[in-house]
């Protein structure tokens, strides 16, 4: 079927949007997932948003590489995991699109709930840091805490491989938990970390065919822009206008989709 120009410039605004809302906020794919399944299934939406938004999270893990050197042994330890972890969530989409079809309308709504829960939790994340000033290469936790850890953020990666909006989130709260360093370094870690699951969920999705190459580029083109311009933009607006945003977009899509599914 024929795309035309308004269906490209509406998918191109999307993305755009996404990238400064990732940059500022996070939350991107609400907003690009939404638009293409309005000429994609949910299968293939899902993987051709979580495409073209890949290039802004490889960019936004470039530019934390200072920190992401400070702490990189705890980055290599989680590495398996989350590519893992990536891998599978990816697969069990391809394995059921009916199912995945049928769960986007509460995967909605826990990203929705996820960005709730963003504001105190990293004001916690915060208190925590500035309180225990733990450096990743000075701090080595019991064997059981690693255990936990890895086995967490395999479960997030498998999450974020399956859907991904609010990984980072629920990635900020277990480096709380392991004093991995400021928060500097934590956003560094999160962001490298779902820079790995996005790129262990694509190898996945382009093998099964979930990609559309019609959209992918441009996409990817608007949404790098967007990041460069979001990241410019975070440093003049405060970043809870955006989260509020994330958070009103995600109830009313679920809503949407809830009252699409059941009604």
């Amino acid at each position: 079927m024929p795309i035309d120009f308004w269906t490209y410039s509406f998918l191109c605004g999307s993305a755009f949007l996404a990238g400064i809302m990732n940059a500022v906020a996070g939350g991107g794919t609400l907003l690009t997932f939404p638009a293409l399944t309005g000429v994609l299934s949910a299968a293939m939406a899902n993987g051709t948003s979580t495409v073209a938004l890949l290039p802004g999270s490889c960019a936004g893990a470039l530019g934390y590489r200072k920190e992401l050197w400070e702490c990189r042994r705890f980055v290599l330890r989680m590495c398996a995991p989350s590519l893992a972890g990536g891998f599978l969530g990816a697969w069990l989409v391809g394995e059921n699109q009916d199912a995945f079809a049928t769960l986007v309308p509460w995967l909605i709504l826990t990203a929705a709930l996820l960005f709730v829960a963003q504001a105190p939790l990293s004001k916690w994340v915060k208190c925590r840091a500035a309180r225990d000033g733990v450096q990743p290469e000075h701090h080595e936790p019991g064997r059981l805490t690693q255990a936990l850890v890895i086995g967490f953020q395999f479960l997030v990666a498998t999450y974020g491989g399956y859907f991904g909006a609010g990984i980072g989130i629920l990635m900020l709260s277990a480096l709380g938990f392991m004093g991995v360093g400021d928060i500097h370094r934590m956003n560094a870690v999160k962001t490298c970390l779902a820079a790995l699951i996005n790129a262990a969920s694509v190898v996945v999705f382009v093998r099964d065919g979930l990609v559309d190459w019609n959209f992918v580029l441009v996409m990817a083109a608007a949404a790098t822009a967007g990041g460069y311009i979001g990241a410019r933009v975070a440093r003049r607006l405060p970043a809870s206008y955006v989260r509020y945003a994330v958070i009103a977009i995600g109830f009313g899509l679920s809503a949407f989709y809830f009252v699409k599914k059941y009604v």
